[in-house]
């Protein structure tokens, strides 16, 4: 908590006491020691609170219970003489209090005592709800960049290889000298641009993300031999909407890697349906015949992490289906605004 919301913690606690100690005074008409009586209890009552306020950080680290007790107990008997050495001499010598009426007696400890017990539970509870919010502010602000590191651990995993692989595919064309090649070399360079200043961020705009989509699926054509073999299908308007980066690519990934190469195109499917309050996406490829479906696809370490990243992005907010069949692998994800 910054220091000026304490400050006006105590000035507001302060102020509450203040009018708790003039109150009675308002329903009397003849009260001759009115002021000299609020100067003295603010006085006392502070000694009282801080005394114990500013003690409670070191009684709450000792380990032995019994040791804390009795040094809070040597505080409230130090606390005890320090009122009744600043009220007796205040009365005396400052007020002229008539010194027949002015004897230290049971009903003056006793009401001292019980003011310091006040003040004592006054203080534990402030410094209590303090701590507390201070805590719960160090716990959100922990788990914030545990979510931060999280999140950036799990984006630097989506695709560690895509580059090289696409490399040593304009390295082809270059080699072949295609015309291709130069167009390879832009989308790449688009592709890395997104990565390294746009997916830094927690949001990117929704057309950012569809055009890297349809870079990535380009530049992983280069490797096939029908072209035809990817179907992109993209509906509605993606203007003015906001996804997370790189959060559709892994699951296009997913299924370049583990696609059967040998059914009719187009072999992988993937479509985008865009709405005001729902962004709907849904990835389908073949399975090779008589061969389970890789680790990725089973939800193993790639498909986990994704979940991961979905709950710390869109708890709530987001549905994943995932579905292997006999000759289709099946994944659809629908995130609501």
């Amino acid at each position: 908590m910054k220091l000026k919301y304490k400050i006006l913690i105590h000035i507001v606690f302060w102020l509450y006491i203040f009018n708790q100690a003039a109150f009675p005074y308002f329903i009397k008409k003849d009260v001759p020691f009115l002021l000299p009586d609020l100067i003295i209890h603010m006085l006392t009552g502070m000694l009282s609170f801080y005394a114990f306020y500013f003690s409670f950080g070191y009684l709450f680290k000792l380990k032995n219970k019994l040791i804390s007790v009795l040094l809070g107990l040597s505080i409230a008997g130090l606390i005890l003489a320090g009122r009744i050495a600043m009220e007796y001499p205040f009365w005396r010598y400052l007020v002229h209090y008539d010194m027949n009426k002015l004897t230290i007696d049971k009903a003056w400890v006793f009401d001292d005592i019980r003011l310091i017990i006040i003040f004592f539970i006054y203080s534990l509870l402030i410094r209590l709800a303090i701590n507390w919010y201070e805590n719960q502010k160090l716990q959100a602000d922990f788990i914030n960049q545990k979510q931060i590191s999280e999140l950036a651990l799990l984006r630097s995993q989506v695709n560690p290889h895509f580059f090289f692989n696409t490399l040593n595919n304009i390295y082809s064309l270059v080699y072949q000298k295609s015309d291709d090649a130069p167009e390879a070399v832009m989308k790449l360079s688009s592709i890395m641009r997104y990565m390294l200043y746009d997916a830094t961020t927690d949001k990117v705009l929704l057309e950012k993300e569809i055009e890297y989509l349809k870079s990535f699926i380009e530049l992983e054509k280069l490797r096939l031999r029908n072209k035809d073999f990817v179907s992109l299908e993209i509906k509605g308007s993606a203007e003015g909407l906001t996804i997370a980066p790189m959060l559709l690519i892994p699951f296009v990934e997913n299924a370049f890697k583990h696609a059967s190469r040998t059914v009719p195109a187009p072999g992988i499917i993937v479509s985008l349906d865009v709405k005001p309050d729902m962004v709907s996406f849904e990835v389908k490829n073949f399975i090779r015949k008589n061969q389970l479906a890789p680790k990725d696809q089973q939800g193993g370490i790639g498909l986990n992490n994704i979940r991961r990243r979905l709950e710390l992005l869109y708890p709530q907010k987001y549905s994943l289906d995932i579905n292997s069949g006999e000759d289709m692998f099946t994944v659809k994800l629908i995130i609501h605004s």
